[in-house]
This record gives C-alpha cells, structure tokens and sequence, in this order.
C-alpha cells in the first residue's frame, strides 16, 4: 500500500489531484474554528469545559460537524443539512412521479435532482442555523453550564439574523467545498468531508478515555479501546465487502452478420445494503422525544418518562427501541432503493435471465425472495454494531459519541474503502499495479 501512495504522487495529474483535496480539507477545517458574529467566544469555551464530553441531545449532530455545532463556528452545521436533503430527495424520487421521471433520464435528469438537492439543503440550513441560535440564547444548548444563557450576549433580531445567515452560508460553502473534491480532486467529495469530520473529533475522545482511566494511569484502558477499534474495523469490512452474487445470463442475438450477447455476469446484493442510513434515521428519531420534552415547559407524566428512560444511552428501553428501528430503517430502506421488478424487466428487456429462474415475475419474486433474507443478517449485524457506545459507556466510561462507536466506524471505513478503490483505479490505467495486489 505504501508502494501504491508513492506511486500516486509520482504521477503528475494525480498528485495535482491529492494536493487539491488536501487544500480543500485544509479550508474546511479552518473554518470549524471561526466563530460566528455575536457569540461570546469565552462562553463558549467555559461551557464545552463544562460538559466534559456530554454533549447531550446534539452529540450526533456535533460528530457529523467535526465538533463545530457546540463551538458555534461558521461551518457548525457541517454536512448534515446536505445529507438530510439527500436522504428525502433519494426518498422522494420513490413518492413523486416528477422526480422519479428525471431520475430515468440520465445525466439531465441526475443535475436537475442535485439542483433540487441544494435548494433544499439552504432551506435545511436556515430552519437548523434558526434553531441552534435559539437554542444557544436559551441556555439549553449546554445544559448545567453557568453561563450558558451569557453564550449570545446580543439577542436583538439583527444579531440573530446575521447569526442564521452567517452559519447559512457556512453551509453553502461546505456544499461547494465537497463539490470542487468531487469535480477537482480524488471524487467522493461529501463523502470525504464527513470522513475529516468524524476523524477529526477522534483524538480528543481517545485521549479523554486515557485521562479518565485509572488503571495504569489510564493508558490501560486507551490501548484496549485502540484493540477493540481494530477488531471493529476488521469486523466492518468484512461485512461491507460481503456480497450475495446472483449469475445471470445473457442469450446471443444475431444482427446482420454480428452476434450480440452470450456473456455471464452477476447481480451483487451487498449484505449491509442499506449503508449507515438507518443507523442515522433511528438515531434522529430517537433524538425527537427528548428534544420536545427539553424545550417543554410543562411537568406532566410523559416528559418524566421520556427524561427517564429515553435521554440517557444506557437505558434498557432506549436500547431496544434503538435496536429495533435499525432493523425496521434497513428493511424500509432497502425495499425504497432496491426495486426487483425494475431489474427484472430490464434484464428482460436486453435479453438476460437468471440460470433456472424463468423471466419476469419469477426473477422478480426469487430477487425479493434473496433480497429478504440477506437484509436480515445485515440489519442484525448494523444494530449490534450501532450498540458499541452503549457498552463503552459502562465499560470505559466514555460517553455515547464513543470514537469507535457504530455510526463512525461505519462512515470512515465505507469512505475509506471507496476512497481507496477509486484512487487505486485510477491509478490502473496508468499503472498495472494498485493499491490492493
């Protein structure tokens, strides 16, 4: 693999491309620790002090941002507005005969679902930038801070518009940050900045593992952490690369003097079919009820139930429930972007089958068939992973955004893998060697 790196930045383009990318991530990064206008820096910082790694109902979010959303910075919303567009957009194309008509199209069609994309990503931003200042002026954004209502000195209507504009724009600039990678650099661009994202949020937790520990001065516990983490990543791409390849057969077709088809390929249904999306879906709507009960001012029986036994991690019922949305989100998901009868007719269409599966119907009833069963063990595999955090926070004491947690190591080995695969092919048509021999 080192062969492979040198080999990249010895060639010119390539290296053109790496370089660009890493400037990009450079600018991205700077710009999670400038803060915003009318936001009392030292505040903020006192408070973060405070919650010591407990970041409450905003963890997810904070990961997703490179921990910029509890600084307040410009990019604070980091990518999240972009990808909650993407998931209702990819969501939409299935409710909505417009959208799935242009996805049918191609290349125009794809530009004009991605222009829908961004529109919807600045409205995202807006309505999210006007909550998190509301947040922050209340108080309730660092809960048990002292001066947590001192964060936004300045609460006049100006003050706060510049604040949502300001962190609007944040987000836009990201947007065309990941686009320039996607179009300049190595591909992938959204992708790799929520890779930096969460990477960039792993030292500060390793090591606060390591000053919280007590045996061996804490360097016990932050090497067992390391040896889970590699196991964890190991287990991942296993599972990521596990596929079910279904043969399929295309018959020969004589046009003119020419003969068309006869070729084998194959169906691959990945075992994770569904990515990391579930895991975000049931994380999000989990975070619902105790938002609401936060914000309520009211003492009635509910808002004690949900402060008791949905806020924390830990709890038994937050477990299950957790576990059982995966599930449910990674079949609703897969049964939304995998449609069976699609591919049958077009394998229909150009002349394909399935060896002992008779066209049409069939094929699409025996793909269901698969499709079901494999979504099983995936599902299983994504909530057993998501459930991570859960024991470190009994077992290190770390809190429920644990580095090696489900929803991180899922995102940084998946864009790890894609990253390097499409550097590796790039670099095969200049070289016959990659990265993997």
């Amino acid at each position: 693999m080192l062969t492979g790196f040198a080999r990249a930045f010895r060639t010119p383009d390539l290296r053109k491309k790496l370089l660009f990318t890493l400037g990009i991530i450079v600018v991205y990064r700077a710009g999670t620790h400038i803060p915003i206008p009318g936001v009392d820096y030292k505040s903020v910082q006192t408070c973060i002090d405070v919650a010591k790694g407990n970041q409450g109902l905003f963890g997810l979010v904070n990961m997703f941002s490179g921990g910029a959303l509890l600084q307040i910075t410009v990019f604070a919303l980091g990518i999240m507005p972009y990808i909650t567009a993407s998931i209702i957009l990819q969501l939409l194309t299935v409710v909505i005969p417009r959208l799935e008509a242009l996805k049918k199209e191609g290349q125009a069609g794809t530009a004009k679902i991605t222009q829908y994309t961004r529109y919807l990503t600045v409205a995202l931003a807006i309505l999210q930038g006007t909550g998190l200042v509301a947040t922050a002026r209340s108080g309730a954004l660092f809960t048990g801070c002292p001066v947590a209502t001192d964060i936004v000195p300045d609460q006049s209507i100006f003050t706060t518009i510049t604040m949502v504009v300001t962190m609007t724009a944040g987000t836009g600039m990201v947007m065309w940050l990941g686009e320039l990678i996607t179009d300049r650099g190595i591909g992938n661009g959204m992708s790799i900045l929520m890779f930096i994202s969460i990477a960039a949020t792993f030292p500060s937790a390793l090591w606060a593992i390591k000053t919280s520990g007590t045996l061996a001065d804490g360097w016990i516990e932050f090497g067992t952490v390391i040896l889970i983490g590699l196991v964890m990543v190991g287990l991942v791409v296993f599972v990521e690369q596990a596929q079910r390849r279904i043969p399929v057969q295309y018959a020969k077709r004589m046009i003119g003097r020419r003969s068309y088809g006869g070729t084998s390929t194959y169906i691959p249904l990945k075992v994770n079919q569904a990515g990391v999306i579930p895991v975000i879906f049931a994380s999000s709507l989990l975070y619902i009820p105790a938002l609401i009960a936060q914000f309520s001012d009211s003492n009635s029986g509910w808002k004690t139930w949900i402060q008791a036994n949905m806020v924390k991690g830990d709890h038994p019922v937050y477990i299950t429930l957790y576990f059982l949305l995966i599930v449910f989100f990674a079949f609703f998901y897969v049964a939304i972007s995998f449609n069976p009868e699609e591919v049958a007719d077009n394998m229909k269409k150009y002349g394909g089958f399935i060896p002992g599966i008779r066209a049409g119907r069939p094929t699409a009833e025996y793909l269901s068939y698969v499709l079901n069963r494999i979504t099983w063990p995936g599902s299983l595999y994504l909530g057993l992973i998501a459930l991570v955090p859960t024991m470190a926070l009994v077992g290190f004491n770390a809190n429920q955004n644990f580095p090696f947690g489900g929803t991180s190591i899922l995102i940084i080995v998946g864009v790890g893998l894609e990253t390097v695969k499409q550097i590796e092919s790039q670099l095969q048509q200049r070289n016959y060697e990659g990265f993997l021999r």
